[in-house]
């Protein structure tokens, strides 16, 4: 690690002990950025990098619920509100046991420069609850929700803060969400994202992250002039991100033949096509299954606790989690002829398996560019909310194919070193960018 990085990070390290996923995303970002901060003073000499990795705000409170049996519940709610130089804070809310102010502090920090990459104008937040939907009943995640909302909506509003869904936080839970805060402060308002049709929501929300995750791809793809047609594709995870990425990637004439959940993985080598996905999306979103169901019925390998990157592949789409590719798995996609990996899920790949990617020279596309069309469909959604109107289906879709294609070409601005395109370069430096100049614009605030 170069010294100024190192001195940088002791100084976040300190601040902010104990908090290794924070740690590791802002360590990823002051690693690509260093160098060109020390060519632009104005960004030095105002400390903004170092201003970016502080939230403007940490809102941290208890969420009192009752479950069925009348017990009562006790988790913790947060919202990190981290940056609000170029719009409202925007970001998901994730409902997991695996929620702590670390795993937030690094998905709001991401999220500013997702956000900035989207050219759309929304800061960045993120926030959530160590609460586990799974396996609860919908009256239990109703009374969660209706308490959580009852602490947050007095931090949040349609110009202040707009969260919208992540892990654990789907249609059911954003709606709940919804009708409280409704009833808190007797408005209808676009104050959440993600919503159904019939009272707000967007076409092409729920499609958008893994849709814009394999557009980005597609144009990454380009660059080698090589197409998405024929090519085997292994998709981690099974949720939203993953369905939508397997459907993109079927319709552009690819084969997926994995998917995965936090139970293992499934391989099914004559490709998971629409009448099989149909299946998923129903066991997942309806039944609320785990992915062996899929090898059950469909008589094809199952692995008990496997990811599914030693699976041969031309292209691999990480959609589940953090951290879920490390140093040998990133080595073994090389090793069998993967020659693109673009990210659906935030931060998915340990830094030793991105160094990895980076030394091979593969096309590598990293969440905060791949997989920004979640939030640029969002912030569509929250354009339509002010303007009382919807547009349609294709409307959408294509406003969403021209983001991920402009983010792509920011990427590639920043990014081109000689005849290869650093993608983590090239998205940090041009989110980072933006967000410096409207801070630079705004004073000490």
């Amino acid at each position: 690690m170069e010294k100024d990085v190192q001195e940088f990070m002791d100084k976040i390290i300190e601040r902010n002990p104990g908090e290794k996923e924070f740690h590791q995303a802002v360590e990823e970002v002051a690693t690509s950025l260093m160098s060109f901060i020390n060519k632009n003073p104005k960004y030095k000499k105002a400390k903004i990098l170092e201003r970016i990795a502080e939230p403007e705000r940490v809102i941290m409170f208890r969420v009192p619920w009752v479950d069925d049996v009348g017990e009562i519940q006790i988790n913790r709610g947060y919202r990190i509100q981290m940056n609000s130089a170029i719009g409202p804070y925007k970001g998901g809310l994730r409902f997991h046991p695996s929620v702590n102010l670390s795993i937030l502090k690094f998905l709001a920090f991401e999220q500013v420069f997702k956000n900035s990459l989207t050219t759309l104008p929304i800061g960045g937040g993120k926030g959530g609850s160590n609460f586990n939907p799974k396996g609860k009943s919908d009256n239990e995640v109703m009374r969660f929700c209706q308490s959580f909302m009852s602490e947050l909506y007095r931090h949040i509003g349609p110009s202040t803060d707009v969260p919208a869904g992540d892990i654990g936080v789907g249609g059911r839970e954003i709606g709940y969400l919804f009708g409280q805060y409704k009833k808190l402060r007797n408005e209808f308002s676009g104050i959440l994202t993600g919503k159904a049709l019939n009272w707000g929501g967007s076409l092409i929300r729920p499609e958008a992250t893994g849709y814009g995750c394999v557009y980005f791809a597609e144009e990454m793809m380009k660059t080698r002039k090589e197409t998405l047609k024929g090519k085997i594709c292994t998709v981690s995870g099974s949720g939203n991100v993953a369905q939508y990425t397997v459907e993109k990637l079927n319709q552009l004439g690819a084969k997926v033949v994995t998917l995965s959940d936090s139970n293992g993985m499934i391989y099914d080598s004559e490709g998971i096509d629409d009448k099989k996905l149909a299946y998923v999306m129903d066991l997942k979103n309806i039944k609320r299954g785990r992915i062996k169901e899929y090898a059950e019925k469909y008589k094809v390998n199952y692995e008990e606790g496997k990811c599914p990157w030693h699976i041969e592949c031309d292209m691999a789409f990480p959609s589940a989690t953090q951290n879920e590719v490390n140093k040998r798995d990133a080595k073994m996609l090389i090793d069998n002829g993967c020659l693109c990996v673009a990210e659906g899920a935030n931060m998915p790949t340990e830094p030793e398996g991105i160094n990895v990617f980076i030394d091979a020279k593969i096309l590598y596309g990293p969440g905060k560019a791949a997989n920004a069309g979640g939030v640029a469909t969002s912030a569509l959604e929250m354009s339509q909310n002010s303007l009382k109107f919807g547009w349609s289906r294709q409307e959408v879709d294509d406003k969403l194919h021209n983001i991920m294609k402009s983010i792509h070409s920011s990427c590639v601005k920043y990014g081109k070193e000689g005849n290869f395109i650093n993608y983590v370069n090239g998205a940090n430096i041009a989110g980072f960018v933006k967000v410096a100049d409207s801070m630079l614009d705004q004073g000490l605030v």
